[in-house]
């Protein structure tokens, strides 16, 4: 007798990471444009948003263990110490997208992004010329970090995440797409 599979992804442990190609017969074509777009979401979020004022609205920065997806993803050690960053990324004070960022800390050294506040990542990242992005993965599990936010509802629809590369730093940027930007902007439920 065979065990049966759970499809409601709340029961996973860890989130179901695909190839964005993987996921994309799952999703509709307005989502495809914001999951696969391999551009800065921060200068997608300013248009999108526009004529409303978008804001970086860090949430916690800390040193601390990554999960063990995450570790896997940049390949270190799941027990091993690394920087880590949530930020909410709002339109008019009202958060379309949440992030975690994860990178190991014996990379920092010099990088300068312990002093990011509430500037956005992706101002920083897409200013270096040497950067490389791995390939985007997708998942419709929400993110497990938020719960730790009081007073942010974290309803996501989509998830999608890559690993950045820049002068030996190795960067794992995972963005959740909020039913409030989708709302906003008239975005279908998937």
């Amino acid at each position: 007798m065979t065990a049966p599979v759970l499809s409601t992804p709340a029961f996973s442990l860890f989130p179901q990471w695909l190839p964005v190609a993987a996921a994309q017969p799952a999703m509709s074509a307005p989502w495809w444009q914001w999951i696969a777009s391999t551009d800065s979401l921060t200068a997608r979020l300013m248009a999108a948003g526009e004529p409303g004022t978008f804001r970086v609205r860090l949430l916690r920065q800390t040193i601390g263990l990554p999960q063990r997806d995450e570790a896997l993803a940049l390949g270190i050690a799941p027990r091993r110490y690394a920087w880590l960053r949530e930020v909410a990324l709002c339109v008019d004070e009202t958060p379309w997208v949440v992030a975690r960022s994860v990178a190991p800390l014996h990379q920092l050294q010099g990088k300068g992004l312990g002093k990011l506040g509430e500037r956005s990542l992706g101002s920083w990242l897409f200013q270096q010329p040497d950067l490389v992005r791995g390939p985007l993965e997708a998942t419709a599990t929400p993110p497990r970090f938020t719960h730790q936010q009081p007073g942010l509802s974290a309803n996501s629809l989509w998830g999608r995440r890559s690993v950045f590369e820049h002068g030996g730093l190795s960067l794992l940027v995972q963005e959740y797409f909020l039913s409030t930007m989708a709302d906003a902007l008239g975005l279908p439920s998937r």
